[in-house]
């Protein structure tokens, strides 16, 4: 025991030594690089995605006749609200077959939806 209380104050001191020349090199270090690499090399880059840009929603009295309708620019939640509407009012299948053809109105409200609605 008395052998380790003389020894703990000489390890202290090789241990702050060690402590305060880390740092001084560290210093040294930072002082070398210009302070652009310092700035680019501390921080990391963060990218953000770009946001998709907002869908149009044409309503049949807005739309133009001779504009064709593109499904794909519609949102998942736009062409399910758009069925849901065509199954409560099949007067929207009629007023799109009007605007966009029958095709369209198949492909926008199922097959299924616009024989129902014919019949």
């Amino acid at each position: 025991m008395t052998a380790r209380a003389w020894a703990q104050p000489s390890e202290w001191e090789q241990y702050r030594a060690r402590k305060a020349e880390a740092k001084a090199a560290r210093a040294e270090s930072a002082a070398a690089q210009p302070d652009d690499e310092v700035l680019a090399t501390s921080v990391a880059p963060v990218v953000l995605p770009t946001p998709l840009p907002a869908a149009p929603v044409l309503e049949p009295e807005t739309a133009d006749v001779d504009q064709e309708f593109v499904l794909a620019d519609l949102t998942p939640d736009q062409v399910r609200d758009r069925r849901v509407r065509a199954m409560k009012d099949h007067q929207i299948v009629f007023d799109h077959m009007d605007s966009y053809g029958e095709p369209s109105a198949r492909r926008l409200c199922t097959n299924q939806l616009v024989n129902q609605a014919q019949d």
